[in-house]
């Protein structure tokens, strides 16, 4: 069992994760990394117009370090440029580790695996046009499923020229499950505690006293539901139910071990990015019932295959600009779904400090690649939590409830990256529009405040690229299943969460788009759902526009049931055609909706049930010319495909042309 005072290990590599390139711009380099130690560094970039390699010591503000154990040291690389750096050639690069009476360390040296074949160095491509996206979400260690992040490490290896780069790698949400974890990585995540001696913490209100209490509980593995502490009801909050919702605060059906404390959160992020923290490992399993002994052998098998992916991984993130935000699984399942969850949910010490415990890895993880600028004081209170440590190196909690309260609070974890087309990244989760007639009403993705800011950011825009953890528009079937269990008073049970569920946010976003000043075009990423989609929408009721494009591509490494999926898939197109006058019932009645088909759709289908990454090849107009999926398993990519041409097509497959008749346009 991992504890707290773990002593220096020698055999410790320098750099545990990372680098991973955040926000990459002419101007700005952002990268963020993990060391065993604070690590003097210096970046050196090299370009073809350049006449030798350019050194960048990295000290002061241009590398901040956050300590997060006795051997975990978060690095932020936020380097300034006075001359910017050329767009659309290769930059190569290379990470020195400085090291006092020896030569300096590259990166061919501490961490060969990310250089690609034949590289003494890594590179990177600044695109001056957002021209080729990749983009997905949803990635469960622990699914079967091959890892779609794979599909950014083939591509990159087979882009031979700058111009095949993606210019951004987008992460929708749910990077990490922190509310779903197997058994195997649970070990693995305690193992890295001990050897890294990531801080404890104390819990309030808990059955347990302390982190390390927990730990070394025989209810640690399989059974953190017994964990969970009581209410004045004598209910855990495991069992409690929302006025007969089958369905607790911490909703997710797989919460046997739900992380709890910030350490465990951390060492996740270390394990689904790097390979380097699990060669400290050892192969050893906890005490197990002999039921729960077959669950962890099982879930091992997945583990192991995920853990033998993630050079490949680490390699793509080091050489690809990558841009993330949260969904519910990286703090927690239905995460402020309603105002009664949230009542819920904050009410209780232990509940909030497991929210808040997560948002502050996310923070120091995710967000602060993001936007660096704006989390100066979060990250001033983070540096106080961590240091005011008690001799057993356990965090006051004082300042980590002050810090979880600012968290909660906080109000810019969105951004807007000053590209072409501009990118809208919303956070979809903290800043919700409560319903006031029902608590128990699914909350509206972004309230109206959040709602009035977007659309400033999208003013006198001629195109825009929106990422939307949650589809803007999606299946309509399944929507409709989850307002009925919303009207019946069980939205938990069905993850009632989408744009049109609350009428007020549902209405706002639609009169944004109608808007004469906000852009004639619109992309919009999404994931969330497990399973991949494109639509092509249009605004009735508006001369020359706009044209809307929902872009769904979930998971990276999860699926939805691929039975009941064929089913909603069927039932969608029969009990939504065109002449069905359950049309008219939807909020979106005067908007066109038209679905593209995946290119290997056996019978109509619209929805693509598959592992990997979306691709979006964009115009100079910022339409998309061409969206495929990029399927982890290897086969070939599915492209999403417009039914009206390819009938027009004499050339296209008669039995597919033969299904697009009568096209399927309608209304939504």
């Amino acid at each position: 069992m991992p504890t707290t005072s773990a002593v220096a290990h020698l055999d410790v590599p320098p750099v545990l994760a990372g680098p991973l390139l955040r926000r990459m711009e002419p101007k700005r380099l952002v990268l963020w990394l993990v060391g065993s130690q604070p690590l003097t560094l210096s970046l050196q970039l090299a370009h073809g117009d350049a006449a030798e390699p350019q050194r960048y010591p990295l000290q002061g503000d241009s590398c901040q370090v956050i300590q997060i154990g006795e051997q975990a040291f978060i690095h932020l690389i936020d380097l300034k440029l006075d001359t910017p750096l050329p767009c659309d050639v290769q930059i190569d690069y290379d990470l020195l580790i400085e090291q006092a009476g020896q030569a300096d360390m590259g990166m061919a040296e501490w961490a060969p695996h990310l250089l690609y074949a034949g590289a003494r160095q890594a590179n990177f491509v600044l695109r001056a046009q957002l021209d080729h996206l990749l983009h997905g979400s949803c990635r469960k260690p622990h699914h079967p499923a091959a890892d779609g992040l794979l599909c950014a490490d083939r591509l990159l290896a087979e882009a031979h020229t700058p111009e095949q780069r993606p210019a951004l790698l987008l992460m929708s949400g749910d990077q990490i499950y922190a509310d779903d974890v197997s058994g195997p990585m649970l070990r693995a995540i305690h193992q890295v505690i001990a050897r890294l001696g990531l801080f404890g913490e104390h819990l309030e209100g808990a059955v347990v006293d302390d982190s390390e209490a927990l730990y070394q509980h025989p209810a640690s593995y399989y059974q953190r539901g017994e964990l969970l502490p009581a209410l004045k009801s004598n209910e855990t909050l495991r069992e409690r139910f929302f006025g007969g919702v089958e369905k607790p605060v911490f909703t997710t059906s797989s919460a046997d071990n739900h992380l709890v404390t910030c350490a465990e959160v951390l060492a996740m992020y270390l394990l689904v990015w790097s390979p380097l923290p699990w060669t400290l490992l050892k192969a050893e399993m906890p005490e197990l019932s002999v039921e729960k002994v077959a669950r962890y052998q099982a879930e091992r098998e997945h583990i192991e295959a995920f853990r033998a992916g993630l050079g490949g991984v680490a390699r793509a993130l080091a050489h690809l600009p990558t841009l993330m935000i949260f969904d519910d699984h990286d703090i927690t399942d239905d995460w402020n779904l309603s105002a009664q969850w949230e009542q819920t949910a904050y009410g209780h010490p232990f509940s909030k400090r497991i929210i808040g415990n997560a948002l502050i890895a996310y923070l120091l993880c995710q967000g602060w690649g993001n936007n660096p600028d704006v989390f100066a004081k979060p990250l001033q209170m983070i540096r106080a939590m961590t240091e005011g440590r008690d001799a057993a190196n356990h965090m006051d909690s004082q300042p980590q409830d002050g810090l979880i309260d600012t968290l909660l609070r906080f109000h810019q974890w969105q951004f807007v990256l000053p590209s072409t087309p501009a990118l809208v990244v919303l956070d979809t989760r903290t800043r919700r529009w409560r319903s006031e007639r029902n608590l128990k009403r699914p909350s509206g993705l972004l309230d109206w405040e959040a709602l009035c800011e977007f659309q400033q950011e999208l003013l006198d825009h001629p195109s825009a690229i929106i990422v939307s953890p949650a589809p803007m528009f999606g299946v309509k079937l399944i929507e409709a299943i989850q307002k009925l269990f919303s009207w019946a008073g069980h939205p938990l049970m069905v993850d009632a969460e989408n744009w049109m569920a609350h009428r007020g946010a549902a209405q706002v976003m639609l009169n944004i788009f109608r808007h004469s000043r906000t852009p004639g075009n619109y992309v919009i990423l999404s994931g969330d759902v497990h399973y991949s989609f494109v639509y092509e929408v249009l605004i009735r009721q508006r001369k020359r526009g706009p044209q809307l494009w929902q872009i769904t591509s979930s998971g990276v490494k999860n699926e939805f049931p691929r039975r009941l999926l064929d089913w909603f898939d069927r039932l969608n197109r029969w009990l939504y055609a065109p002449w069905s006058p359950l049309n008219w019932l939807t909020k979106r009645r005067r908007m066109q909706v038209t679905p593209r088909i995946p290119s290997r759709s056996k019978a109509g289908e619209r929805l693509w049930n598959g592992t990997g990454l979306g691709q979006v090849f964009f115009n100079d107009n910022g339409q998309p010319r061409a969206i495929y999926q990029l399927n982890a398993d290897g086969s070939p990519a599915v492209e999403f495909v417009d039914e009206r041409d390819e009938a027009q097509d004499p050339c296209a497959d008669p039995t597919l042309a033969a299904k697009a008749a009568p096209t399927d346009s309608h209304l939504s």
